[in-house]
């Protein structure tokens, strides 16, 4: 499965979400998800698997309890592919904190004169 199939899906963001905060009990993980999407304990251990299973998610028991975090490396892979991406946002992100400084100016110059003329 390809990693986009894998975030592609809602349930699947919103665990790596949870998970992204620290290591979850699976118990804990399935109570927030059947909440938010109304869906079955064992949906979300399928989801929970497709995690694991591709590498987006690695579990360790504790007793009776399953640990999920985690595992950075999907990601790091999905950043390297989005790279040759980022120059289409990095240059509108670049203007962006260009005309946010410009109006900080520019309020900050007419709150100066106003004082000036205030007093």
């Amino acid at each position: 499965m390809h990693a986009f199939d894998v975030l592609g899906d809602p349930v699947r963001r919103r665990i790596l979400e949870l998970l992204a905060d620290g290591e979850r009990a699976a118990g804990e993980i399935s109570a927030v998800v059947q909440e938010e999407f109304g869906i079955s304990q064992p949906g979300v251990s399928q989801h929970l698997r497709v995690l694991r299973d591709n590498g987006f998610a690695t579990v360790r028991p504790d007793g009776t309890r399953r640990l999920y975090s985690v595992d950075p490396e999907p990601l790091k892979q999905i950043d390297v592919w989005l790279d040759r991406y980022r120059r289409f946002w990095t240059q509108r992100l670049d203007a962006l904190g260009t005309e946010l400084a410009r109006g900080k100016r520019e309020r900050r110059a007419a709150e100066d004169s106003q004082r000036t003329t205030d007093n």
